[in-house]
């Protein structure tokens, strides 16, 4: 049932998504070239990666938000907590294709320092992304697409010169903020995929329990 959902988004969203995948590949590339510092590809990485899952996530929310399609699922076998779960499905879906688009835009722009991410770094863009949709598919749910629409598009629109800035300062103050868990090595790397996991159930059942109140 889950599938379907995920299927029906991505139809919903097939306008953009030729120019999504290609900007996937071209995005890193051309973003590092105008980034001079360390840690570019991850910057770059993270940078088209909100792009193209905001980008996709909202014109499938304004297309459901216009013909009312959260009502209408809801009159088929397709319960409210599968069109909720479905949601954060298809933005997982979503970042692991820009994280095997990503591997392929640092194969061919491997000559200007595009370099492919550690499992560490990979885990860091997906904690940051997971708490962007942890609050944004909860708000938008609770308050509806029309209401939010602007807020976080203005968020977006600012990343692409705010965070390099961010990233940048940082670096040149030389700050090292670092945490000594008495974990082992192995399980520090992978440590931000179960803080995302953990802020995804979270905002999931924070949605679910909204839309099961909702009245469509």
């Amino acid at each position: 049932m889950l599938f379907h959902l995920v299927k029906k988004d991505f139809i919903l969203a097939k306008k953009y998504l030729l120019f999504m995948l290609i900007f996937a590949v071209v995005g890193p590339i051309f973003i590092y070239s105008r980034l001079g510092f360390s840690n570019g590809s991850f910057t770059s990485f993270l940078i088209t990666s909100l792009f193209v899952e905001y980008i996709l996530f909202n014109m499938v929310s304004m297309q459901e938000d216009k013909y009312r399609g959260s009502a209408l699922l809801c009159t088929t076998p397709h319960t409210r907590n599968g069109v909720i779960k479905a949601k954060y499905l298809f933005v997982l879906v979503i970042f692991i294709g820009c994280f095997l688009l990503f591997n392929l835009a640092a194969a061919i722009g491997s000559s200007t320092g595009l370099a492919r991410l550690n499992i560490y770094s990979i885990g860091i863009a997906l904690l940051i992304i997971s708490v962007f949709f942890g609050i944004l598919i909860p708000i938008q749910t609770k308050f509806g697409y029309e209401k939010t629409k602007y807020i976080f598009f203005i968020l977006i629109f600012l990343t692409p010169f705010i965070l390099p800035t961010i990233i940048e300062w940082y670096q040149s103050m030389n700050f090292n903020i670092s945490f000594h868990l008495p974990l082992p090595q192995t399980v520090m790397v992978w440590m931000p995929f179960v803080i995302s996991i953990f802020i995804i159930l979270i905002s999931m059942i924070i949605s679910i329990k909204i839309f099961s109140k909702k009245n469509l």
